[in-house]
C-alpha cells in the first residue's frame, strides 16, 4: 500500500520571515504585525522624540487591565478587594447607639459570628453604673477578646468607615482588645 501523507522531500521548505515582520521582543504588544508603508514627503511625520525617564508611560500591556477592559467592566474589584476577605478573614464590627454599646467578630467569608457582647446584655446591665462610658468600652473590649480567644480566634481587623477615625470610646473598645492579646491586622 503506498504511503498517503507525502515524504519529506515534496514538503516547500519554510523560510523565517523577513526582519522588519519579525517582532522585536516577546511582550504582547511585540505580538501584533506592524505593516511599515512607506509615506509620501509631503506627509511623512517627524521622528518621535527619544524616551526619557521623566516622561515614560507604561504600555497598556504592562498594566493588570486595559483601558478596553476597564470600559467593558467597571465594576470589577480589584486585586485586593477580592483577596481581602481571605488573608484578614475575622473582622470587628462596633456599634455605638445613646443607650448601649455593642460589638462582634464576624468571619466574612461565612458571615459567621465568632463572639458577640453589649452592654445590654442582663448581667452587664445591672453590673454597670453607666452603659456608654469609657468602663463599659473597657469591658466590653475585654469579654470581645476573651470570647475570641475562647473560639481560636487571635487576630482580627477593624475597617473605619469613611471619616471615622479610631479614637474617643471606639479607640478604648479597640486598645482594650490588643491589650488583651488579641492582633489587629
Amino acid at each position: 500500500m503506498a504511503a498517503v501523507y507525502p515524504t519529506t522531500a515534496a514538503l516547500p521548505t519554510r523560510h523565517p520571515p523577513p526582519s522588519f515582520l519579525r517582532p522585536p521582543s516577546l511582550s504582547w504588544s511585540a505580538s501584533i504585525t506592524q505593516h511599515r508603508i512607506p509615506l509620501s514627503p509631503r506627509l511623512a511625520l517627524s521622528p518621535p522624540p527619544a524616551p526619557n525617564r521623566r516622561s515614560f508611560v507604561v504600555r497598556a500591556a504592562w498594566t493588570r487591565r486595559s483601558r478596553g477592559e476597564l470600559d467593558k467592566s467597571p465594576n470589577r474589584k480589584s486585586w485586593k478587594q477580592r483577596t481581602d476577605m481571605y488573608m484578614r478573614p475575622f473582622l470587628l464590627n462596633v456599634f455605638f447607639s445613646k443607650r448601649f454599646v455593642h460589638a462582634k467578630v464576624m468571619h466574612r467569608g461565612t458571615s459567621k459570628v465568632i463572639a458577640v457582647a453589649t452592654t445590654n446584655a442582663k448581667d452587664l446591665r445591672t453590673t454597670l453604673p453607666s452603659l456608654i462610658d469609657d468602663n463599659a468600652c473597657r469591658t466590653i473590649g475585654r469579654l470581645i477578646a476573651e470570647r475570641s480567644m475562647d473560639a481560636d480566634v487571635f487576630a482580627m481587623a477593624y475597617e473605619p468607615k469613611k471619616n471615622e477615625r479610631i479614637e474617643g470610646k471606639l479607640g478604648i473598645v479597640i486598645d482594650t482588645i490588643k491589650e488583651y492579646g488579641i492582633i489587629f491586622a
